[in-house]
């Protein structure tokens, strides 16, 4: 299906992903939906990076943001609209020990959507740890621990403005930015 043929409501959620700003973190960029779950989608992907360049030793994470949309509805998405939404983030060894990761981190994102207006109903997903470790012939080289975040949740109209700023803020504190305006003392 063309965008031409997409129904009104699709059309007004694609207008209100336009235009945004975002912290100079975070990268944003269009990819390529998912074709197979939903009739019409759009898909961005973030890269939480600290330098302009992408410069590989300030990565920081990325993050993915899915709007699907089916006219017909979805009896799971209670709606015609879900946004899904993918996170990765390195974690420094202290916080990836914290037993309460999954259910602060659960909460970053609730906070962001409540901060940006963006109303929401049936939400879902899971918070992982991912324990890496790296050998060199019989002996460890490195290891690395990841967050991931899988969620997604039914918007309650087509105005996607505050989800779409409240990802971004989201992406942005799990990735361990320090909140706009603040500066860390050296």
């Amino acid at each position: 299906m063309t965008l031409l043929s997409a129904p009104p409501a699709f059309l007004e959620a694609m207008e209100s992903l336009k235009g945004h700003s975002f912290r100079p973190e975070v990268h944003v960029t269009q990819i390529p939906p998912p074709t197979q779950i939903a009739p019409y989608a759009v898909a961005l992907q973030a890269e939480i990076n600290e330098s302009r360049s992408l410069d590989p030793d300030f990565y920081r994470g990325n993050a993915r943001f899915v709007l699907l949309h089916d006219p017909k509805g979805q009896p799971a998405w209670d709606g015609t609209f879900r946004i899904v939404t993918f996170l990765s983030a390195p974690l420094e060894e202290d916080m990836s020990a914290d037993p309460l990761l999954g259910e602060v981190a659960w909460a970053w994102l609730g906070e962001a959507l409540h901060a940006h207006n963006a109303g929401y109903m049936n939400m879902t997903g899971t918070v992982t740890r991912i324990f890496n470790e790296t050998f060199s012939g019989s002996h460890l080289a490195s290891s690395r621990t990841e967050m991931e975040m899988r969620v997604s949740w039914s918007p309650l109209n087509p105005d996607l403005s505050g989800h779409l700023q409240a990802w971004a803020s989201f992406a942005a504190t799990a990735c361990g930015l320090a909140p706009e305006g603040v500066r860390t003392l050296r």
